[in-house]
C-alpha cells in the first residue's frame, strides 16, 4: 500500500473512530516518510481527539518545522493551545493560520478565542464583517447564530440558522436546531 493510500486509511479510521488503528497507520507514516508532515499531523488529531493536548501540540510543532507555510496546522495547534487555557498563543496561531491560507476555520476559531478571553461583543463584530464579507459561508451564519442563541437572543438565532439553511439545506445540524 502506497503512502497516499496509507494516509487516506487512517483518516478514514479516525473518523470511524478506532482511534487504535488509525494511530498505528500515523506512526507507520511517520517511519515511513520521516520528512513529510502527513504521519505526525493524524496523530496529532487523533490526540485531540483523546484531549491530548499537550502531545498534539508536540506532534503540531514537528509537523510545522516539515510545512512552516501550513495555515491548517497552525489552526490545528491554535485549537490545542485555546483547549490547553493558552488562550494568547492559540491567538497568534489564529492569525498566522489567517495569514498564511485565510482559512474559515481559522476564522471561526478566532471567534471561540474572543468569547474565552471575555470579548464576545469583538466576536460579534468580528463575525458580522465576516459575513459582510463573505455572505456565503453558511458557517459564520451558524456560528451567529449559536452566539445569539446562547446569549438568550432565540429569535434572532433563528434568523442565522433560517438563513444558513437556504444556503446549505442538507445542513442536519442547522435543520436539528430549527425543529
Amino acid at each position: 500500500m502506497s503512502f497516499e493510500e496509507k494516509h487516506k486509511e487512517g483518516y478514514e479510521l479516525l473518523h470511524e473512530k478506532d482511534l487504535d488503528k488509525s494511530l498505528d497507520i500515523a506512526r507507520r507514516l511517520q517511519k515511513m516518510r520521516p520528512e513529510a508532515p502527513e504521519g505526525f499531523i493524524l496523530e496529532a488529531e487523533i490526540m485531540q481527539r483523546l484531549n491530548q493536548w499537550d502531545a498534539s501540540i508536540k506532534l503540531l510543532n514537528d509537523a510545522i518545522e516539515l510545512d512552516p507555510e501550513s495555515g491548517r496546522l497552525f489552526n490545528l495547534r491554535g485549537y490545542a493551545n485555546l483547549n490547553k487555557d493558552d488562550a494568547e498563543k492559540a491567538k497568534e496561531d489564529f492569525d498566522k493560520a489567517i495569514e498564511l491560507d485565510d482559512l474559515p476555520s481559522a476564522h471561526r476559531n478566532l471567534v471561540l478565542y474572543m468569547l474565552m478571553a471575555g470579548e464576545g461583543q469583538e466576536g460579534i463584530n468580528y463575525l458580522l464583517n465576516r459575513i459582510r464579507k463573505d455572505p456565503h459561508d453558511v458557517e459564520n451564519w451558524i456560528l451567529m447564530g449559536d452566539l445569539m442563541k446562547k446569549g438568550g437572543h432565540d429569535a434572532k438565532a433563528r434568523t442565522y440558522y433560517e438563513q444558513a439553511l437556504k444556503m446549505d439545506p442538507d445542513n442536519d445540524y442547522v435543520k436539528e436546531l430549527l425543529k
